[in-house]
């Protein structure tokens, strides 16, 4: 029988795989494969989690939301394990399992991993550490390290939105520096996101964008008057905001590499965790990881 390791976070959205873990054993079981569980906790270094991982695994499954398979994958490549990598979306969000069109149905999800093949697919990297959904500053970035894990849990999704209005009645403008081979730009922005996903928080704001296709999607909300920014808000919840943008309003690319730099005290995220200080220099990897269950 093949092994798999199931590496989950019991806390993440809900506490949800917890009342899934049976069900899970037994359709692995039904597949012929072994599966050996770890549970995710405080107290223990995250490299145990990887202990014995070795090429008799047939690949990974890796349970939670971005947060947590940020953490997983960047300990991946800490510690060289390359091996194919199944998603069951039991976060909040879920918006890089989203990117690769897994079910949120578990049941559903584990058959699109198990009847698959693997599939290399990009991610990010901005400094020293790894991206896999989306890299942001500017207001409401932070806000996944604002929202107390007790309260996210309980409220779920509505714990963004929450934090988001209470964000949005202090907008303020920051000044970067914006250099790739593609663009040069130098001003004040409220908010600029990379993408190597679609969607932040559920919102579909990077729908151009593809995960095997080597580039990273950036959009960059430029300051303005408020009154100019509510076409752009229209627009960003209409879904067409990519679709002969102004650019004096929002500055959108795509790109292998980039530079942004702030004269700012300004807060970074990494896929809903806090993310390094300025400059930041930001790449695609093309081809990073390995993934099961990816229907383009």
């Amino acid at each position: 029988m093949k092994k798999v390791k199931l590496i989950y976070n019991p806390n993440s959205g809900e506490r949800r795989i917890i009342s899934h873990l049976d069900t899970i054993i037994k359709i692995y079981q039904e597949y012929n494969y072994i599966l050996i569980p770890y549970r995710l906790n405080k107290e223990e270094h995250i490299s145990k989690a990887f202990l014995g991982i070795d090429d008799t695994y047939d690949h990974l499954l890796l349970a939670g939301g971005d947060g947590t398979l940020d953490l997983l994958i960047n300990s991946m490549k800490e510690f060289n394990i390359d091996i194919p990598i199944g998603i069951l979306p039991t976060g909040t969000a879920n918006d890089f399992a989203n990117a690769l069109k897994i079910p949120w149905d578990i049941k559903d999800a584990i058959e699109c991993i198990v009847n698959s093949t693997p599939q290399r697919i990009d991610i990010g990297k901005i400094n020293e550490k790894y991206f896999i959904n989306v890299a942001s500053a500017g207001m409401f970035t932070d806000v996944s390290q604002k929202i107390n894990p007790d309260f996210k849990n309980y409220m779920g999704k509505v714990s963004y939105y929450i934090t988001g209005i209470e964000e949005a009645l202090h907008l303020r403008k920051f000044d970067i520096r914006v250099t790739s081979k593609e663009v040069k730009y130098e001003g004040n922005m409220y908010l600029m996101l990379i993408f190597n996903g679609k969607t932040a928080g559920n919102i579909n704001l990077a729908y151009k964008a593809e995960v095997d296709d080597g580039y990273l999607d950036v959009i960059i909300f430029k300051g303005m008057p408020i009154p100019k920014s509510i076409p752009v808000l229209i627009s960003v919840l209409k879904g067409d905001h990519l679709e002969n943008y102004n650019e004096n309003e929002l500055l959108y690319f795509k790109t292998k590499k980039v530079l942004i730099e702030c004269s700012d005290n300004l807060a970074t995220d990494i896929d809903g965790e806090k993310g390094p200080d300025f400059p930041l220099h930001i790449e695609c990897i093309k081809d990073g990881i390995e993934i099961l269950g990816f229907n383009k």
